[in-house]
């Protein structure tokens, strides 16, 4: 019989992968970057051009590939592609030491 193991919710950490609150960011900016691209039945040449990136690049992000990329150069693509990016700072709350990077998608 196999066990199952609840996940975090992020396949990074359960992996303890030493970048994975950066790499679970990562994955859902370029998600979304993807489904952008694939809304508006953009080829990956015409998403270069948009994104300025070299289509190799834009076809390994599609592919999952995106540890060369930069989450700025993420955030970038998506203004590229129309969205509005806000960053907000604000106090993590007292029953955590640190604070937390989180992506939301309005």
């Amino acid at each position: 019989m196999t066990e199952i193991e609840a996940g975090s919710g992020n396949v990074y950490a359960d992996l303890n992968s030493a970048d994975a609150n950066e790499m679970q960011v990562k994955a859902q900016l370029a998600s979304k970057i993807c489904s952008i691209i694939k809304a508006r039945h953009l080829t990956q040449v015409q998403a270069s051009a948009v994104l300025g990136l070299p289509q190799p690049k834009v076809s390994e992000m599609m592919r999952g590939k995106f540890r060369g990329i930069s989450e700025t150069k993420m955030i970038d693509c998506l203004a590229r592609l129309g969205r509005d990016v806000q960053i907000v700072v604000k106090t993590a709350p007292r029953s955590r030491r640190e604070g937390r990077v989180e992506v939301i998608f309005a």
